[in-house]
């Protein structure tokens, strides 16, 4: 039997630079015609696709020593899919029918090049937990701030694709109180009764401030109630900071921090998501003097410097998720012209955990 490949696909590319947080408005759907694929490519028919707020760096015309090239106007999204092949070299693998995973998301049909895709196996039970940022938690956790018995974790931005799962991933790691930030009390709960954090801080947000003030200073509201909320969850102080957010939170964790506690640096929310600016850059004010009494190390971390973590991960997230000794928060959104609103709710903090767009078939 002939397979009959598409001859179009649609994808969704940048309109205009965002003036501030993306809009909407800022991307376009457009149908695209589909070459055959060249030698060593694969056709794959995307079927979910990861949506992360990393993405208004790359959005703003401003991202610098970032692992993958900033997007200009007329150019495809892109980010991590899952999908099926429909069309391969003779000489495969992968094959027809395999599922598989590559970094081109946002569209429909994605030609990739063999090199640029992985095999999926039956390592996680769904497909979709592929699509999760715990290598990054788990990476952070144990090759950063070597999380074991004892220990008093914060995550900060707890209720995002890395936190949701960081918390869950201290705590399987011997942690013994596990503390969460997030924005909004409905997400706290939820971070308490289904994810398990111990206990968990509103407000400190970055959503709080935009005028640019200095959140330490005599104006510095936002900064003292946070430390305070801090001060109640962890009265003896914390061992370990997985920081997703910089601003005042990562200030107070640093005044808040005991002898030789480990902060391990994934996200810089504070001006990533910010109003206004690019998303490039994320000044923080920490007191040197505390971090060099109390004999703090403060790391940041990048998968690509730790490439074992990958296999390591997925093959103890499997066996988690089998357990169900963690779970896997997902907001999904069905279709390709629903993408441009699933960024536009995770970078006002309206979703909650991994954010999936699902691409159903027409089968």
């Amino acid at each position: 039997m002939t397979t009959v490949l598409p001859r179009t696909s649609r994808e969704v590319r940048l309109a205009a630079v965002p003036q501030g947080l993306p809009e909407p408005s800022d991307f376009t759907v457009v149908e695209t015609t589909l070459p055959d694929p060249a030698p060593g490519q694969v056709l794959v028919r995307n079927r979910h696709f990861q949506v992360f707020g990393g993405l208004r760096t790359l959005l703003g015309g401003a991202a610098e020593g970032t692992p993958v090239p900033g997007l200009r106007p007329g150019e495809a999204l892109f980010g991590p899919a899952v999908g099926e092949v429909v069309a391969a070299p003779p000489d495969g693998p992968p094959r027809p029918g395999d599922l598989v995973t590559h970094l081109q998301g946002w569209r429909e049909y994605a030609l990739v090049p063999v090199a640029q895709c992985a095999l999926v196996d039956s390592a996680l039970p769904d497909p979709v937990a592929r699509l999760s940022s715990g290598s990054a938690a788990y990476g952070a956790l144990t090759r950063l701030a070597d999380v074991g018995e004892g220990d008093v974790v914060l995550v900060t931005g707890a209720a995002g694709g890395v936190g949701s799962l960081a918390g869950q991933i201290a705590r399987l790691l011997g942690a013994a109180r596990v503390i969460g930030s997030t924005g909004s009390p409905d997400k706290a709960g939820r971070l308490t009764s289904e994810l398990g954090y111990d206990a968990v801080l509103t407000g400190g947000s970055w959503r709080e401030r935009r005028d640019g003030s200095d959140d330490r200073s005599d104006d510095g509201a936002a900064y003292r109630a946070f430390s305070a909320q801090l001060a109640r969850a962890a009265p003896d102080g914390i061992d370990v900071l997985l920081d997703n957010v910089g601003g005042i939170q990562l200030t107070a964790a640093v005044d808040a921090a005991r002898h030789g506690a480990r902060f391990a640096l994934v996200g810089a929310l504070s001006g990533q998501l910010a109003a206004q600016g690019t998303g490039a850059t994320a000044p923080t004010r920490i007191d040197a003097f505390r971090a060099v009494v109390k004999g703090m190390s403060v790391r940041g971390y990048t998968g690509v410097d730790h490439p074992d973590v990958e296999a390591e991960w997925t093959g103890r997230f499997g066996g988690w998720l089998r357990t169900g000794e963690i779970r896997l928060p997902l907001t999904r959104f069905e279709g390709i012209a629903r993408a441009p609103q699933a960024l536009w709710e995770l970078t006002r903090g309206q979703t909650f955990g991994t954010v999936v767009v699902d691409l159903p078939g027409d089968d």
